[in-house]
C-alpha cells in the first residue's frame, strides 16, 4: 500500500499544481524536519476536536494526520507535496449517514432535474425512440415541487409521451412512484386491485388508478429487467466519485444486502427473489470487491444490511463492524417501520392536516417487529430502523427497549450498543424520548428534510409538529440525546443540511421552529465528527486530530461565518481521503 499511496500523492502533487490550486514545494522545511508526505497551511483548519480548536496546518504522512498546529509546523515537518491553502477552510470530510447509491441505469431520464411536465415528457419521447417499444424506461428523482406545474406526474403524462413503453418513475425520497398504462397493466393493477401491504394506489375521481403507487410499488418494480452489476458497476463507481465533489469522504450505504452471499451463508434460497428487487445494487460482497480493486479513490462506507429474515441472518457469518476502514458492516437497517412524507404515508399519533382519519400507515405488528429486532440483537447487530412519524418512532422505541433490556450483546457494553432510529422526523413524546436517553438509543437525521420538503410539510402537519419537524435542539439539548447528520439523497449536498439546521428556513423563506435550530459549530460535529461515533470510529476519523485518516475537504469560505444562504450555493474547491486528493474543482470545472 506504500508505494501505491505514493504514486497517488506523487499524481495529485502533479495535478495540484497544474491546476494552479496552491503552490507545490519538494522537501521543503528544514535541515532535520521530520518527513512527511503532504503538508496543508495558511489556512483556517477547522478540527472538529472536543474544543473545535482552529489551526492553519496539517502534516500528513501515509493516510494519516501525523502534526496540526500553526505555521510552525512547516519548520517541523517537510513534504514532497505542500499547499498553500491561501486563508481557505480545512476541516474533516462530511460523513453522511444515510446515503443511497443511486447510479445511473441504461434505462434512466434524468427526470431529478426536469422543471415542467413538457420538460419529463420530452425526455420520454427520446427514451422510447433510443430504446425501441416494448422497453422499460425508468428514472428517480422528480418532485411536484421542482415542476411549473406544482403537481404530481400521472399516468396521463407518461401515456401521452410513451404510450407503448412501460414506465415507473421514482419520486424523490423512494417513497412514491408513477406508473403509465401499460406498466400497470402489465403489473395487474386495476381500478379494483387492493393497496398493497404498507402502500396506497391513488386513484382519480373516476375510480382508475391514476399512476401514483406510495410506498409499496414493487409489483411494477419487480417486472423491469435486471441490469446486471456487469452494468451497473462502472455506473456505481461514477456516483460515488460524484460525492467525492460534495464533500463526502464517508458515508452509511443504507441500501445494503446479503443478496449474493452463498445460499447457507446468508444468501436467499436458489430461486428466491431477494431484497434487491433489480439485483444490481451495491452489496457487501461486491464492495468489498469494488474497493479491493478501487484502491483509496471512493469514499468510504459503512454499510446498512436490510433485515434478511431470521433464517438468512443467523447463516450469515459476520456481524456489525465486520470489515476494514474503506468497507464496513453497520446497522440492520434501514427496514421501514413506517412510509414517508414524500408518499406520503408516515405514520403519525394524529391525523393529517385536512385528512381526517388519515394517519398513515405502519409497516409491522408489535410482534413482528420485536421479532426482528430481537432476532438482529441475538447475532450481535445493530440496529438502525427507518421510522419518520410519531407513531412509528414511538413503536421502534418501545421494541428497541425490550431488546436492550433483555438481551445483551457479548461485543459492546450495555451503554455502548449505539442503535439509532433512522430519519425521527416527527417530535415524539417525552416518555419516548426519555426512554431513548435511559437506553442510550441515538438519531441519524437528515435535516435538509426540512428544506427540501417544506411544501409536504405544510400540507399535511398541524402547526406543532411542521414547527418541530426534524427537531435538533429539543432532543440534544433537552434529552441528551447523541445525534449524526445525512441527507438520503434529498438533496445529497451536506452544505444543504447545514443550512437548515443552523436556520430552520425551508425554500419559502419561512422558519419553522427556529426553537429547533443549532449552532454552527454544533451542525458541523453532527456531520463530522458525530458520524464516526455510529460507526465505532471516533478514534479513526471525524476530526483533524494526529493518529486520524486524513479525510478532509477545502472550503473557500468559512462555514462558521459565511452568510447563511451562501452555504445553499456553496461548492467543495478538494477532497482528500487518506491523504489522496481525490477530487479537485479547479480540474473539473
Amino acid at each position: 500500500m506504500g508505494r501505491t499511496w505514493l504514486c497517488g500523492v506523487a499524481a495529485a502533487a502533479m495535478t495540484v499544481a497544474a491546476a494552479g490550486a496552491a503552490p507545490v514545494a519538494l522537501a521543503r522545511g528544514h535541515a532535520g524536519a521530520v518527513q512527511a508526505d503532504l503538508i496543508l497551511h495558511n489556512g483556517h483548519v477547522l478540527t472538529v476536536d472536543r474544543r473545535f480548536s482552529v489551526a492553519s496546518a496539517v502534516a500528513v504522512k501515509g493516510d494519516r494526520i501525523v502534526a496540526v498546529g500553526g505555521e510552525g509546523l512547516l519548520a517541523r515537518y517537510r513534504a514532497r507535496n505542500v499547499v498553500d491553502l491561501h486563508g481557505r477552510t480545512l476541516m474533516p470530510g462530511f460523513i453522511d449517514t444515510h446515503l443511497h447509491p443511486a447510479p445511473i441505469k441504461p434505462s434512466d431520464i434524468a427526470v431529478a432535474s426536469a422543471t415542467s411536465m413538457a420538460e419529463v415528457q420530452a425526455m420520454l419521447r427520446d427514451k422510447a425512440h433510443a430504446l425501441g417499444p416494448g422497453q422499460w424506461i425508468t428514472g428517480y428523482g422528480w418532485q411536484e415541487a421542482n415542476l411549473a406545474e406544482k403537481r404530481n406526474i400521472t399516468r396521463a403524462d407518461l401515456d401521452a409521451a410513451a404510450p407503448d413503453n412501460p414506465v415507473l418513475l421514482v419520486r424523490a425520497g423512494s417513497h412514491s412512484a408513477v406508473a403509465n398504462s401499460l406498466a400497470l397493466k402489465l403489473a395487474g393493477i386495476d381500478r379494483n386491485t387492493p393497496d398493497p401491504a404498507g402502500g396506497l394506489i391513488e386513484h382519480d375521481t373516476g375510480g382508475e388508478p391514476n399512476g401514483i403507487i406510495r410506498e409499496s410499488y414493487g409489483a411494477v418494480l419487480r417486472l423491469i429487467p435486471q441490469p446486471g452489476w456487469d452494468v451497473m458497476k462502472p455506473a456505481t463507481v461514477t456516483w460515488l466519485k460524484s460525492i467525492l465533489a460534495l464533500g463526502i469522504t464517508s458515508f452509511h450505504d443504507a441500501s445494503g444486502s446479503i443478496d449474493d452471499e452463498p445460499y447457507g451463508a446468508g444468501g436467499p434460497k436458489p430461486g428466491e427473489q431477494g431484497l434487491d428487487l433489480l439485483g444490481a445494487g451495491m452489496t457487501f460482497r461486491r464492495a468489498r470487491a469494488l474497493y479491493a480493486e478501487m484502491g483509496d479513490s471512493l469514499p468510504r462506507v459503512t454499510m446498512y444490511i436490510s433485515y434478511p429474515g431470521a433464517e438468512r441472518l443467523k447463516a450469515f457469518p459476520h456481524h456489525t463492524g465486520y470489515g476494514d476502514n474503506r468497507v464496513r458492516l453497520g446497522a440492520i437497517g434501514e427496514n421501514a417501520v413506517d412510509g414517508g412524507f414524500t408518499g406520503p404515508t408516515a405514520w403519525l399519533l394524529a391525523d393529517y392536516k385536512g385528512q381526517p382519519g388519515f394517519r398513515g400507515k405502519g409497516r409491522f405488528t408489535d410482534a413482528q417487529l420485536q421479532a426482528m429486532v430481537d432476532t438482529a440483537a441475538r447475532a450481535g447487530w445493530q440496529l438502525g430502523l427507518h421510522c419518520i412519524g410519531d407513531a412509528a418512532i414511538v413503536q421502534t422505541v418501545a421494541a428497541y427497549d425490550k431488546a436492550l433490556g433483555t438481551i445483551p450483546d457479548p461485543a459492546h457494553k450495555p451503554a455502548d450498543r449505539r442503535w439509532f432510529t433512522d430519519h425521527f422526523t416527527i417530535l415524539p413524546p417525552v416518555a419516548t424520548m426519555q426512554t431513548m436517553a435511559r437506553d442510550h438509543v441515538m438519531i441519524a437525521q437528515q435535516p435538509n428534510f426540512l428544506y427540501n420538503l417544506e411544501d409536504r410539510y405544510t400540507q399535511v402537519l398541524d402547526d406543532w409538529r411542521l414547527a418541530h419537524n426534524n427537531a435538533i435542539a429539543t432532543p440534544v439539548k433537552k434529552f441528551g440525546l447523541f445525534m449524526a447528520f445525512g441527507s438520503d439523497n434529498l438533496p445529497v449536498g451536506p452544505l444543504v443540511g447545514l443550512y437548515a439546521a443552523i436556520t430552520r428556513k425551508g425554500p419559502s423563506g419561512a422558519v419553522h421552529g427556529a426553537e429547533e435550530a443549532v449552532s454552527r459549530a454544533e451542525a458541523i460535529r453532527m456531520y463530522t465528527a458525530n458520524g464516526a461515533w455510529l460507526s465505532w470510529e471516533e478514534n479513526q476519523k471525524g476530526t483533524l486530530e494526529p493518529g486520524k485518516l486524513a479525510d478532509m475537504i477545502v472550503l473557500p469560505f468559512d462555514p462558521l461565518t459565511v452568510a447563511p444562504e451562501a452555504l445553499l450555493k456553496g461548492k467543495v474547491d478538494m477532497t482528500f481521503v487518506g491523504g489522496k486528493l481525490v477530487y479537485d474543482s479547479r480540474t473539473r470545472g
